[in-house]
């Protein structure tokens, strides 16, 4: 007995010092990120009682208005690879604006960026990104009849259920996010929705795509949703890599086009049949640390908030 007290009181003992040492990183690493966004962005947009949003804007050269794409970041918090993103897609003639709506929160920890996604509420990730739907609507340059919203991971799933409570969006990019699969929420939607998803992601199994698919044809939803075969989660990265070609091009290039047709007269109408489908779900099925993760974080965090019907 004694022997089992000595191994159980090392156990815990070793546990609990992980779980210290753990906390401390995650204190570290946000105090060394201080100021880290303030340095990226160059827009504050006011945000009544709360914190103002801080945000990267970039613009074609003109007056316009131009259509206006709001693109949210990855759980890491706003980064150097969203700012060349969004300066990428300006060129094609949109306002882009990446805002901050984890608030001076960025990291490149796993641990943090797990903390930082689990205890930011959605009325307040909400609350700021209609504070960037009021600042456009102000914007001579901006057109707000036409905008849409993108967003990676969890930059993903947010987007989509934002696009789902809000009626100015009118067309929603979804790379990799959280999946919304009930037709009677997805109708909702104002717009097409393009889905760009790995056929070997281990956080989001392809079951859950071919959900999210359904769900928005059976809403009625127009939609182009696409499994890339060979990559994993978060396969579209920096914008030196996109331009390298390959899946990562090809996917961008999607988006562009996703983009284009539904901001034209005409709309967004598919004219063709969506290539790079067909994976298996088995593959895709597999449970591990990041499906958990996925879970628990994410999907949590999508299924714990209310749809605001306006």
């Amino acid at each position: 007995m004694r022997k089992f007290l000595t191994i159980t009181s090392w156990i815990v003992g070793i546990l609990v010092g992980f779980v210290l040492v753990l906390v401390a990183s995650i204190v570290v690493d946000r105090a060394l990120a201080l100021g880290k966004v303030d340095a990226m962005t160059n827009t504050v947009i006011p945000n009544g009682s709360n914190p103002a949003v801080r945000a990267y804007v970039a613009k074609p050269e003109g007056s316009g208005p131009f259509p206006v794409v709001i693109m949210v970041h990855e759980w890491w918090g706003l980064k150097d690879e969203m700012i060349g993103k969004a300066d990428e897609l300006a060129k094609d003639g949109y306002v882009v604006i990446a805002p901050d709506v984890l608030r001076g929160n960025t990291t490149s920890w796993i641990p943090t960026a797990i903390y930082q996604v689990s205890t930011t509420k959605t009325t307040q990730i909400d609350s700021d990104l209609d504070s960037v739907m009021q600042w456009v609507s102000n914007q001579p340059y901006a057109d707000r009849n036409r905008i849409a919203i993108m967003g990676f991971c969890f930059g993903g799933g947010t987007a989509l259920r934002y696009g789902i409570q809000t009626p100015a969006i009118k067309a929603t990019a979804i790379f990799y996010g959280a999946t919304i699969t009930d037709p009677a929420i997805l109708k909702s939607l104002n717009g097409p929705v393009l889905g760009i998803f790995g056929a070997d992601d281990t956080m989001i199994p392809v079951s859950e795509v071919t959900a999210l698919e359904a769900g928005l044809n059976a809403a009625g939803i127009p939609n182009e949703i696409t499994i890339y075969e060979g990559e994993g989660h978060a396969f579209v990265k920096s914008v030196d890599e996109i331009q390298q070609g390959g899946n990562q091009g090809k996917a961008w290039q999607q988006l562009r086009s996703f983009l284009a047709a539904s901001f034209s007269a005409q709309g967004y109408t598919r004219v063709q049949t969506v290539a790079h489908r067909g994976a298996t779900p088995a593959a895709a099925e597999r449970w591990s640390t990041d499906r958990l993760m996925h879970l628990y974080v994410c999907n949590l965090a999508t299924a714990r908030s209310d749809i605001r019907h306006k």
